[in-house]
């Protein structure tokens, strides 16, 4: 019998001027960069809720604090493997994952192939698992006047009980 679940993720970052930006693992030039505690990455955030969802066990603040020192400046690849190395994971496969980045800037079309590539590599799954997508707020609220960044990301996760 096949038992299956699924996590749902959700990140916003604040932006300001800078010089590019983590999305996915990939570095994306630009003119501005996330403020946070870790490197920002909002689509390996969300995929880490995403994850953490699915198995039961609370979200990625509760995993990897803000206020630890620990995290600061760590790569968010870093929290999606740990997620991945726990015991609750063990005998669970992804079947796929879809993310929905929405961002005013940078402009994501040229950037999806290799951040779909990189996130596919870090869970450990064909590229044809795994989906990106991007979409503008219209000029509307902070997203829209390129005040914030955020990424949503579903996951299906699924193990045999036999």
């Amino acid at each position: 019998m096949m038992q299956q679940r699924i996590g749902l993720g959700y990140d916003i970052h604040r932006l300001r001027a800078g010089s590019g930006l983590p999305l996915g693992g990939v570095f994306i030039p630009c003119e501005h960069e996330v403020i946070a505690h870790s490197d920002g990455d909002v689509v390996l955030h969300a995929i880490c809720d995403a994850l953490l969802g699915a198995l039961a066990l609370g979200d990625i603040g509760e995993h990897f604090p803000d206020n630890d020192p620990a995290h600061q400046d760590q790569a968010s690849s870093y929290f999606v493997k740990h997620i991945l190395n726990l015991p609750a994971y063990s005998d669970w496969q992804i079947g796929n994952v879809d993310v929905n980045i929405i961002a005013e800037a940078p402009r994501l079309s040229a950037h999806k192939s290799d951040i779909r590539t990189h996130i596919a590599s870090i869970l450990s799954i064909d590229e044809d698992q795994v989906s990106v997508k991007a979409r503008s707020h219209e000029g509307l609220d902070a997203i829209g006047q390129k005040q914030a960044i955020a990424a949503q990301a579903v996951l299906l996760l699924s193990k045999n009980n036999s």
